[in-house]
């Protein structure tokens, strides 16, 4: 089959129909076109036709092998495999109790988020803006950002807004800081939520890093005071979901501590039914727990992205304090720096190893074993591996999605006997493929394919060399699973068409369980409707 569409650069970019504004009088869109119209009425060579494969390749690309170049009629980002930076941001506030998100610049962006984000998660999400237009482009967007400010107030009565940019007022240079200061002098009077504010531009990050640089900004710019040791436990868990939220936190507790998790969107973003309509969900992080962490026994932060940031870089998404200056890179090495806490970077607990290092940091914090529960869910999960790993090991797998889940998925792959030959995040400077050499240190014969900076249309062109035998990642893959005719295992976010993935666990000892088991079935299942005869016993 052939692509319906492939964008152009030049002056028929975007398939308008009419003239093309270089002489020719064809009156056809580009799409409308046949090969040789454009040349012959506008001298303008066309592109080829791109094919794509319907069934796997069969070619000898081997694991470690360098990307494929893309093709020289690609010419921009295709299926990009990330989300926008302040999306992140805007899920990250929102695990704030009594929290509203409020993105600086257009309507559209607010509609945008609120419509992806409810297709995975099923629960309302209010986001807030400033909406901009062509006015504030030139003149800037102060006015209406206080104004949109007082107006959640009334709505609301927030306890926090978090205010994350966008490309437009990041492009124009719109100085937040600066107008959240007028607002506080202006307004002073009146009882004025915390306001928080992270720089977030589309064009420099991805989701995961908005994630990141909101969570810093809260910490940053709320956990200013040094408060009387409470012995809580502060874990800044990482862009996980719901179900794996409330494990951790469970595991915490057994562990005979509480747990100040942030941001916590396990409430409201999969809350119970209500009779009555609520402005704000009920759950998230109280502000009380976050202006308290300096009291913490100590920090806990998932995610080997962050582990691997320079010291002293502020991240991607240029997020930072109120004076945006440089500082520390994460939000637990704000804490570190700022108040001596014992700060324990790990990756996200997804797999055995990766699990048992998160294990020993609460071991160290506590004072305390593992508890027996959980000793049990780690001897299951072992158990497991003895039992499945001859239906999976050896198999190929292409994995994708965020820098840090795709890192905690390849550890998990490796321990269950699937070899991953390619890795792909659309994040740049993750550090990918040392942390997968980390994590899969005396278990993987060899690296796999590790693509940064990725879009779908470099991943499946890179793949289709590797001959994989399954996708794990979120569900923009379906596409290519489909036309490889292979399984997805979905994991992450987003997953739309599938129902209850906010509720997907990954975390611990029960998720690596609750994984392998779908991985090893889905295998099954694939080898079983190939079966010419058909079997129902393994």
């Amino acid at each position: 089959m052939t692509l319906d569409f492939v964008e152009l650069d030049g002056p028929c970019a975007g398939g308008d129909a009419g003239s093309c504004d270089r002489g020719g009088d064809c009156g056809k869109s580009c799409a409308e076109s046949g090969p040789h119209d454009c040349a012959d009425d506008c001298g303008l060579a066309p592109l080829a036709p791109v094919a794509l494969k319907a069934a796997p390749s069969t070619g000898g690309g081997k694991p470690g092998k360098t990307p494929r170049p893309k093709r020289p009629d690609f010419v921009s980002t295709t299926n990009a495999c990330k989300l926008c930076t302040p999306l992140g941001a805007m899920l990250a506030f929102r695990g704030v109790e009594g929290a509203v998100p409020f993105l600086h610049g257009s309507q559209g962006c607010a509609t945008y988020m609120r419509r992806y984000v409810i297709s995975h998660y099923r629960e309302p999400m209010d986001i807030a803006s400033s909406s901009l237009g062509e006015k504030q482009a030139v003149y800037g967007g102060g006015p209406n950002l206080k104004k949109g400010i007082l107006n959640v107030m009334k709505k609301y009565d927030p306890v926090l807004v978090g205010v994350a940019t966008t490309c437009l007022t990041e492009t124009i240079g719109d100085d937040v800081g600066g107008y959240l200061r007028e607002f506080r002098n202006e307004f002073g009077d009146l009882d004025l939520p915390e306001i928080v504010h992270v720089h977030t531009p589309s064009y420099n990050g991805t989701h995961l890093e908005g994630w990141h640089a909101a969570v810093r900004a809260l910490v940053d710019q709320l956990a200013r005071d040094r408060v009387e040791p409470h012995g809580k436990v502060a874990l800044l868990p990482g862009f996980v979901s719901p179900a794996d939220l409330r494990h951790l936190r469970d595991l915490i507790t057994d562990f005979g501590s509480d747990a100040v998790i942030l941001p916590d969107l396990s409430d409201p973003l999969d809350g119970p039914a209500l009779e009555d309509y609520t402005p704000l969900p009920e759950g998230g992080t109280p502000l009380a727990d976050i202006r308290a962490l300096s009291g913490a026994a100590g920090v806990i932060e998932c995610g080997r992205s962050l582990a691997m940031t320079p010291t002293g870089s502020s991240g991607s998404s240029g997020s930072s304090g109120s004076s945006g200056s440089a500082g520390p890179a994460t939000a637990g090495r704000v804490l570190d720096e700022r108040f001596g806490l014992p700060l324990h970077a790990v990756g996200l607990p997804i797999g055995l190893r990766e699990t048992d290092a998160l294990v020993s940091a609460l071991e160290a914090i506590t004072g305390k074993p593992l508890p027996h529960k959980h000793e049990l869910e780690r001897g299951r999960f072992v158990d497991a591996l003895v039992d499945g790993h001859k239906y999976v090991s050896g198999k190929r797998a292409v994995v994708y999605g965020e820098a840090d889940l795709v890192i905690g998925l390849v550890s998990l792959l490796t321990e269950i006997g699937v070899h991953t030959v390619l890795a792909a995040t659309g994040m740049r400077g993750a550090h990918l493929a040392e942390s997968i050499a980390a994590v899969t240190e005396g278990m993987l014969p060899a690296m796999p394919t590790v693509i940064e900076g990725a879009d779908f249309e470099e991943i499946a062109d890179t793949a289709e060399g590797l001959s994989p035998d399954l996708l794990v990642g979120n569900s923009k893959g379906y596409r290519y699973a489909r036309q490889w005719n292979i399984p997805l295992v979905r994991a992450g976010f987003p997953i739309h068409d599938r129902f209850g993935g906010h509720r997907l666990l990954h975390v611990g000892y029960a998720g690596a369980q609750a994984l392998m088991d779908r991985i090893v079935n889905a295998v099954i299942e694939k080898t079983q409707s190939d079966s010419p005869v058909g079997y129902c016993y393994l």
